[in-house]
């Protein structure tokens, strides 16, 4: 298993769709939205949270093709189906490596890109908390997307379509965790609803995405 988990992590890098790119839209997308705001900080310190995680959602998606694509095209999907390693290992195993690539590096960016959405001073940590806890739902769900369209021509436009749904209760109760530290109010039930959607993606979602790539390589 880790074998495999560093032999993605140097895939991903190799391909160019490591964390640079991820957080090069993460970037551009922080940047653009004061220009369209205007001169509001008032406005621009209510919307940040949202905002970042718009974004972060917005770059994991960016990258989401890349999870089984590679492997496709290769040809090595079909010998790591027939390795002894089972299925949902080698599922959980791309998204760790997809988290690692896109998501670990947003939420370390987010923070400091928080500055330019002049976010308020209390809503920093639970941007940083809400979107460690929320960025591993959407690798898990992205791979699904993946494992359902993997093998597909042009199957990224079908799968955005198919992930985006399943993404919006995590951007919810994520945007509203940080928004709630941003106002001095509880965040213990969003935060706990947040935390329940990753754990339960995480333990159901693999033996989905292992489902759906045997069906797809028979």
């Amino acid at each position: 298993m880790r074998a495999l988990l560093m032999r993605d992590l140097m895939l991903a890098f190799r391909a160019g769709g490591g964390f640079g790119l991820g957080l090069a839209f993460f970037l551009i997308v922080t940047v653009l939205v004061p220009f369209g705001v205007g001169p509001q900080t008032d406005l621009l310190s209510r919307i940040a949270p949202g905002i970042l995680w718009i974004g972060a959602l917005l770059a994991c998606l960016l990258s989401l093709d890349r999870i089984l694509a590679l492997d496709w095209e290769d040809g090595s999907l079909d010998l790591l189906a027939t390795a002894p390693l089972p299925m949902e290992s080698i599922v959980t195993i791309k998204a760790l490596a997809h988290w690692i690539t896109t998501g670990l590096p947003l939420v370390l960016a987010a923070p400091v890109l928080g500055v330019l959405l002049n976010l308020p001073g209390p809503a920093y940590q639970w941007v940083l908390i809400s979107l460690a806890v929320g960025t591993p739902a959407l690798s898990v769900i992205g791979t699904f997307g993946a494992a359902l369209t993997v093998g597909l021509k042009r199957g990224g436009l079908l799968m955005s379509l198919l992930v985006l749904p399943l993404y919006v209760p995590t951007l919810i109760f994520g945007a509203e965790v940080a928004r709630r530290g941003a106002d001095g109010l509880s965040v213990q039930t969003p935060l706990m609803l947040l935390a329940g959607i990753s754990f339960g993606v995480i333990a159901l979602l693999p033996f989905a995405s292992a489902a759906v790539l045997k069906i797809n390589l028979r």
